[in-house]
């Protein structure tokens, strides 16, 4: 509505200037034209008396002369007829009405017109010189008072400041309703449906009729609704597959961080195994009876409980499953991450260690996706010290500014930091460490997936990981989680 009130103030405010420039034009002309015709019967009066006056001063004397001129003005009732002296010696009755300055081309035989400015109206008059004899030089002298054109012009306002009202009038309600038909309504239906759009709701099209620019923009905005629709389903579809491919490099990566886990499990599982079968030898053999026997069932008991809970573990952690984020416990995170990677660990001769505030530290997250992240970067940080050493986790509170990607404010995040004393990477290593499959080890040792897929965890939960590493001083990453309070 905005613009067609716009519209119709601008069409009003141009026939309004218009018709009010061609008033004040006709008017003027009016007045003119009404100045000119006095002006002219003027002129037709005083030739016609001229010549009467001219013949009678020469035939009956100046007093019959003036008397002509006294009855002339007698029978006119629009005009005052006088006879004037130019010498500036006559009486009141033939004092000229004009100065001295204003006559002087009457003295010489020209005719002058001049308008006296007066409170009601303003008087033309006009003064035409006749030849007498004698040594005195007269003039007729014809003034006429234009209240009449006065009148005129006023009647001729009213009635065109009524005649342009009407019009603007009419204009301002014909165009008021046009703009609202075809302009107003319209741009309301695109605005609900641009809203509409920006909602997300891209279900509704416009059926606008107008073949005009705001019909075409209708149809514009109908064709790019089908192919927004396109596009979404598209990107759905696209969605739907790269979150399919990132769970299935997960999944590779834990069964490969299994395989990992497997050769120090086998040793884990050794000495319960030898434990067993020793026991079992000796039941079978007959070596034990009486009290022994119950004995030695319950040290085989506690040997399998033993196995089964380490399988259990490794299972568990190869298991594909869906991310669900609840409220989940650091320490119940960190524990079951170093029990499973103690074998692997000890193998290498690593020792982990544990130091910050972990306990009472809880967060929004998916506790498998988080335990496969600190995984993958504590088996990194395993692999990086072959000759052994002390890896340390640490859990602390900081407040931290997001790097350009993700973004965002500065707040209080969960760090989650992995030291080891391996080598460190140089800084064109650094550059590449998230990227899927890059890997510095050996054929057959890494896939190169499991720092990409530790960083993708970590960046799905609202945080990023930072890698401090210099050549000769060991590796520290640190995984900045959003804090929640328990």
């Amino acid at each position: 509505m905005k613009l067609a009130r716009k519209l119709t103030l601008a069409l009003v405010f141009g026939v309004f200037l218009v018709l009010a420039l061609s008033a004040y034009a006709q008017i003027r002309r009016e007045a003119r034209i009404f100045e000119n015709d006095v002006q002219r019967d003027h002129h037709t009066m005083a030739r016609a008396l001229v010549t009467a006056v001219t013949e009678v001063w020469r035939s009956e004397g100046p007093a019959r002369a003036l008397r002509l001129v006294r009855d002339a003005n007698e029978r006119e009732q629009q005009v005052t007829i006088r006879w004037v002296w130019l010498d500036g010696q006559a009486d009141e009755d033939h004092r000229p009405r004009l100065a001295p300055e204003q006559l002087a081309p009457v003295a010489v035989g020209q005719t002058v017109v001049h308008r006296i400015s007066q409170r009601d109206a303003d008087l033309l008059v006009t003064c035409v010189p006749v030849r007498v004899p004698g040594d005195r030089a007269g003039a007729l002298e014809l003034s006429e008072s234009l209240a009449g054109a006065r009148r005129y012009i006023r009647s001729m306002i009213l009635s065109t400041a009524i005649t342009t009202a009407a019009l603007t009038l009419v204009c301002g309600l014909l165009t008021t309703g046009l703009g609202v038909w075809l302009v107003g309504r319209p741009m309301r239906t695109l605005i609900d449906q641009a809203r509409r759009i920006g909602a997300g709701d891209l279900s509704g099209r416009l059926s606008l009729r107008q073949h005009d620019e705001i019909g075409e923009l209708a149809r514009e905005m109908n064709a790019m609704c089908d192919r927004l629709a396109a596009a979404n389903q598209r990107l759905e579809s696209e969605a739907a597959a790269r979150i399919a491919a990132l769970q299935q490099l997960r999944h590779a990566e834990r069964l490969a961080t299994v395989g990992k886990l497997a050769s120090g499990i086998a040793h884990e599982l050794g000495a319960p195994l030898q434990v067993v079968t020793g026991r079992a030898r000796m039941l079978v053999d007959g070596d034990v009876s009486g009290d022994e026997v119950p004995k030695n069932g319950q040290i085989l008991l506690e040997q399998s409980q033993r196995m089964t809970q380490i399988i259990r573990q490794l299972l568990d952690f190869a298991r594909r499953r869906s991310a669900e984020k609840q409220e989940t416990a650091l320490s119940c995170v960190l524990r079951g991450t170093f029990t499973m990677l103690k074998p692997l660990a000890d193998k290498q001769g690593v020792t982990i260690v544990e130091e910050g505030d972990a306990p009472d530290r809880v967060i929004h997250a998916d506790a498998d996706q988080l335990q496969q992240a600190l995984t993958n970067v504590v088996v990194n940080a395993i692999q990086a010290m072959p000759s052994g050493g002390t890896i340390t986790v640490g859990v602390r509170t900081v407040r931290a500014r997001p790097p350009e990607d993700p973004g965002g404010a500065e707040g209080d995040y969960v760090a989650l930091s992995v030291r080891d004393e391996g080598h460190g990477m140089p800084a064109d290593v650094l550059e590449h460490i998230f990227e899927p499959f890059f890997t510095t080890k050996p054929v057959g040792e890494g896939t190169g997936l499991g720092l990409s897929v530790a960083y993708g965890i970590i960046k799905e939960h609202g945080g990023w990981i930072d890698v401090d590493s210099r050549p000769g001083s060991g590796s520290l990453f640190t995984m900045y989680l959003p804090q929640e309070r328990p």
